[in-house]
């Protein structure tokens, strides 16, 4: 297993020093780095970037522009995926009266702590200048601020529902939820976050878990090919299972400091949420069934999760193919004159680029010209990570050339001629993509092993150093069964099972917590 500071090498963007003392090394962007303190740094990532900050409410965040922009594109190519599969958009209510959770007993138990609770529909003075929940307007039934809509979306199911010919039913919402986390952290975990959630209804439990592992698949095809973020696909365990839920699967990805992150969950409910809802229908042979359901769901914890696997600490990249935008143009001039001619050649670089397809769409641009110092406006746009930056200035015009910038390297900027890059955008744009998917792959095999006794398991997710508890183990396969005993050493390691992988072969072992028989391993990781 590499040394921590192997595991932060990667390359800085940084085109030059900042520093005039050689003795010491160049100064990065943010501030510490990743080997230094890696929560402070995701949370100087996502300050210098502006991608989000907090908000007067405890425990929510305010997105702004540059973060909302990388979660329409997120909602763009997932929406897309969806309907392609036969999924239609709906929106159902965000509140939900307090018996409906108390229909399905596991659901309940699962969401209790968590829920927001109204309880009263007006206010009113309170007699010394504020104001006050009136006394007379107090619910008859107190209603759940939506922290899932499974029962408010089943009970809707049941009066859509009376034939099999009404089968199956597809639909998504794309909405809000809250949970009342304790802890929060900005995208990772807050009391209100964006989300989408599937929900189907299907005439046979084939029909629903062949649903269950397609949007499985689709999520991880999501997650690798626009993300570029490696995942492993599995079974969640009985103690990790969703709610309610017969099975739940997942897609796990490794962040840069070897945590792991849940990065979507696909859900096969069986008949429990229909029993329980009463969604029910006529079958084929006349007969009275209940029906069969999933649900499944990605949040803006994917935003977390992209930060986390490919940023450096110079700041933010976004892979190509989610980036607000894909190249920005810089336009560096001294006097009018300059002015006129580099904007209109920074314009018909634009414009030019614009007609190029990058992933079946225009490259989508935008010319910075601010009245800010020129190192300082690039530094601006290397933290927000934009994948390509192109300097224009007077010399660049009568050369016929730009000075070209590659967000995913640690070379230098050079000069390139006009049409060549034109030529060459798309192409380098798939570069990008594929060399951040590339680097991220490579960091989770050099962290990934196999483990096969207990002292060797303690070992490995045992902190290094005590100074600095992030210095510990990766992804470990291991055999396993579950038992309390297995439970507490994790408690214990503050570790976690994060799937059983749906991918490879049985095979035979022993548990490496009790020594019971065990037919597959499970991956284990600490985990946010």
């Amino acid at each position: 297993m590499p040394v921590f500071d192997e595991l932060f090498s990667f390359p800085s963007s940084q085109t030059e020093p900042r520093s005039t003392d050689m003795a010491q090394a160049p100064k990065t962007a943010i501030t510490p780095t990743r080997s230094e303190n890696y929560p402070e740094w995701y949370q100087q990532v996502i300050k210098a970037a502006d991608l989000a900050e907090t908000s007067d409410v405890r425990g929510c965040m305010v997105i702004k522009p540059w973060g909302y922009a990388i979660w329409e594109n997120i909602q763009k190519k997932l929406d897309a995926r969806f309907k392609a599969t036969g999924h239609e958009n709906a929106y159902f209510p965000l509140f939900i009266p307090m018996s409906f959770l108390e229909k399905e007993a596991e659901h309940v138990e699962g969401f209790a702590k968590e829920c927001a609770v109204v309880t009263h529909h007006r206010l009113e003075p309170d007699g010394e200048g504020g104001l006050r929940p009136a006394p007379a307007a107090q619910l008859e039934e107190p209603l759940i601020v939506r922290p899932t809509s499974e029962t408010i979306i089943g009970a809707t199911f049941a009066r859509w529902v009376q034939s099999y010919r009404d089968l199956p039913i597809l639909l998504n919402q794309w909405a809000n939820v809250v949970r009342w986390e304790l802890r929060t952290r900005m995208f990772l975990r807050t009391a209100e976050f964006l989300w989408q959630e599937g929900h189907t209804v299907h005439a046979t439990s084939d029909e629903a878990m062949e649903e269950t592992r397609q949007i499985l698949d689709l999520y991880a095809d999501f997650a690798e090919n626009d993300m570029a973020m490696p995942v492993i696909k599995g079974e969640k365990t009985s103690g990790e299972r969703f709610p309610g839920a017969v099975h739940t699967y997942s897609i796990e990805a490794m962040m840069q400091d070897r945590k792991a992150l849940q990065a979507g969950t696909s859900h096969f409910l069986g008949q429990n949420f229909a029993k329980a809802q009463e969604i029910k229908f006529q079958d084929q042979e006349g007969q009275l069934a209940y029906a069969w359901t999933t649900s499944w769901g990605v949040s803006t914890r994917l935003v977390g999760g992209l930060i986390m696997t490919h940023s450096d600490d110079d700041g933010l990249i976004v892979p190509p193919r989610l980036a607000p935008a894909h190249v920005v143009i810089l336009p560096m001039y001294k006097s009018d004159d300059e002015r006129a001619s580099v904007l209109a050649t920074c314009q018909k670089l634009k414009t030019e680029l614009e007609a190029e397809r990058f992933d079946e769409e225009p490259i989508r641009v935008r010319i910075d010209d601010r009245d800010i110092r020129g190192g300082e406006k690039s530094w601006q746009w290397v933290k927000k990570g934009v994948p390509l930056r192109v300097t224009i200035g007077p010399r660049d015009v009568a050369d016929d050339a730009v000075f070209l910038a590659r967000r995913d390297s640690s070379e230098k900027g050079q000069g390139v001629p006009h049409r060549e890059f034109v030529a060459r955008a798309a192409d380098m744009l798939r570069e990008i993509q594929q060399h951040l998917f590339d680097r991220a792959a490579t960091l989770r095999a050099d962290n990934t092993t196999q483990i096969d006794n207990l002292a060797d398991f303690e070992a490995y997710f045992t902190p290094q150093d005590a100074k600095n508890p992030e210095i510990h183990g990766g992804l470990a396969y291991c055999h396993f069964v579950e038992s309390a005993t297995m439970d507490q050493k994790l408690k214990d390691l503050k570790a976690t099972v994060r799937c059983v992988p749906l991918e490879g072969d049985d095979e035979p072992g022993k548990c490496i917590f009790t020594g019971q028989p065990s037919v597959k391993r499970g991956v284990f990781a600490k985990a946010y």
